[in-house]
């Protein structure tokens, strides 16, 4: 609850910043002042509540944390317009004082006519990503990995990850993946983390969907940082395993075809402390160090460690590819290896996800969700 207060106090202080830019600093009538402000308190009530669905509230309540966070990607785009509209006016103001003129009346202008461009801009942009985000398609990447055996070639992985599930999306949307990744007729199903934004009391049951995941080589997954964030990883583990998830944290598990076999390995988040920090030596400790390796890692900066033990191929999400551009750029900053699609470290071959779902609100934009099919080929 502590923490839903902080969060409503500092999206007061955001809306009232914006009543300043879009009521005070535009002198708009009191007609159009009253409605703005209604709007913002609106949009801030509805985020507010929006920020503690799944949570605190129950999902009953996901149509309005649906709308607030919706609201919180308009709001968003409204600050990094802003940001540009200051960097404007105060180039007019000091070409102003340069020329030694009032520029008052031009600035006024400017913050009208570029305050009205930019609610438009903003609200169009987050009309699209609200689309975007409610449409995962099915994407298909083919790698050629050096020491896949040839009784594994052309196996075929579908890869599922961040559905955060909770304050906007529950059972529909989990339904709506799982359907899509059976049709595909995987070999092999992975599970890399981040399905949920709530707790297993309030969330778990927009999960059930998951027990109908099938591949003849299994269903396998790791924890990301939101089953820690969201509740406790060992619970949200646990509800795993009643739908068929089997976990592999901190752990490996041997995968036959034909005469031949691979490993399949997996670690805790990247970020998470004890008990559930990631461990990749216990995850490959007493394996053949001939035998391929496949690792299951729900953030792609654990790369450069399993580079350094000789990981064949990572898998991993989390990036959301930026989810909202531009934080894309953000992101790469942040990421040792490419934030969507296939990169090489060393040995090691990695692919990361632009993830099914999305985190806070359901708004991409320039980051299209997707269900990763990847066709393993052995070398020819």
């Amino acid at each position: 609850m502590l923490v839903l207060v902080i969060a409503a106090l500092a999206l007061g202080l955001v809306h009232f910043l914006l009543h300043r830019r879009f009521v005070r600093a535009t002198a708009v009538s009191r007609g159009w002042g009253r409605c703005i402000d209604t709007v913002l308190v609106l949009g801030w009530v509805l985020a507010v509540v929006a920020a503690g669905v799944g949570s605190i509230f129950p999902t009953w309540l996901r149509p309005v944390g649906f709308l607030g966070l919706t609201w919180l990607a308009t709001v968003f785009y409204l600050l990094l317009g802003l940001a540009i509209i200051g960097v404007a006016l105060l180039g007019i103001r000091v070409v102003g004082r340069l020329r030694h003129q009032s520029t008052n009346r031009t600035r006024l202008l400017t913050t009208r006519v570029a305050s009205g461009c930019l609610a438009i801009v903003a609200a169009v942009t987050v009309v699209y990503g609200v689309t975007e985000a409610a449409s995962p398609s099915v994407t298909r990447e083919s790698l050629t990995l050096e020491r896949l055996p040839e009784e594994f070639d052309g196996m075929r992985v579908a890869v599922v990850s961040d559905l955060h599930l909770g304050p906007a999306r529950g059972e529909s949307f989990t339904r709506k993946v799982v359907n899509m990744v059976n049709e595909q007729k995987p070999d092999l199903i992975v599970v890399l983390g981040d399905l949920d934004d709530g707790t297993v009391a309030r969330v778990g049951t927009d999960l059930q969907p998951m027990a109908d995941l099938s591949a003849p080589m299994g269903v396998y997954g790791v924890a990301g940082n939101h089953e820690e964030i969201s509740d406790d990883t060992g619970a949200w583990m646990a509800h795993w395993k009643t739908l068929g998830i089997n976990p592999i944290n901190n752990e490996r598990t041997e995968i036959r075809r034909g005469a031949a076999s691979i490993d399949i390995a997996g670690v805790y988040d990247y970020s998470t402390g004890a008990p559930y920090a990631p461990d990749l030596s216990a995850a490959l400790r007493g394996r053949d160090d001939q035998r391929f390796v496949l690792l299951l890692a729900h953030q792609p900066n654990q790369a450069v460690e399993a580079s350094e033990a000789g990981v064949d191929l990572q898998l991993s999400g989390h990036t959301h590819g930026g989810q909202m551009w531009p934080l894309r750029y953000i992101v790469d900053l942040a990421t040792t290896t490419n934030v969507t699609g296939v990169d090489h470290l060393g040995p090691t071959t990695v692919f990361t996800t632009y993830g099914s779902g999305a985190w806070g609100p359901p708004v991409r934009v320039g980051a299209p969700p997707e269900i990763a099919i990847l066709e393993l080929n052995a070398p020819t």
